[in-house]
């Protein structure tokens, strides 16, 4: 399920500068049915406070301006599917990957343009994914 939230989110962040609700609402609802069949009541929670933990982690950067909306969606919809403490891994390696995909940028084109931030998200939630297991 991660891979494919991964790749349809980089798909639509590169090719249209936006990622769209129904990818990231398919994951959400994805990750609580997931954890829902696994773990019962306990898996409604866990996959809910990931969710919130992710939404919540870069919802400062969206405030501030540095960070779309569906990149604040894709990492609750990511936090869904790893649950809270993955998730606060995967926001601590999407920001080191995304600094460094900014300064590529910076340093290739001299622009200052928005980069598309869902490769870091999707990069940083398979790494921490991996990690898990």
């Amino acid at each position: 399920m991660a891979i494919v939230l991964g790749c349809a989110a980089v798909y639509q962040d590169l090719r249209r500068r936006t990622i769209s609700n129904w990818i990231n609402a398919a994951a959400l609802a994805g990750g609580l049915l997931y954890h829902t069949l696994r773990h019962g009541a306990a898996g409604v929670a866990l996959s809910a406070l990931g969710a919130a933990a992710g939404f919540g982690v870069f919802l400062v950067c969206y405030w501030l301006g540095g960070m779309g909306g569906g990149d604040v969606k894709l990492m609750a919809a990511f936090g869904a599917l790893l649950g809270p403490w993955p998730i606060l891994t995967a926001a601590l390696l999407a920001a080191m990957i995304g600094g460094l995909m900014a300064a590529g940028s910076l340093l290739l084109s001299r622009s200052r343009r928005a980069i598309p931030y869902a490769p870091a998200i999707v990069l940083g939630a398979w790494l921490a994914l991996l990690g898990e297991k």
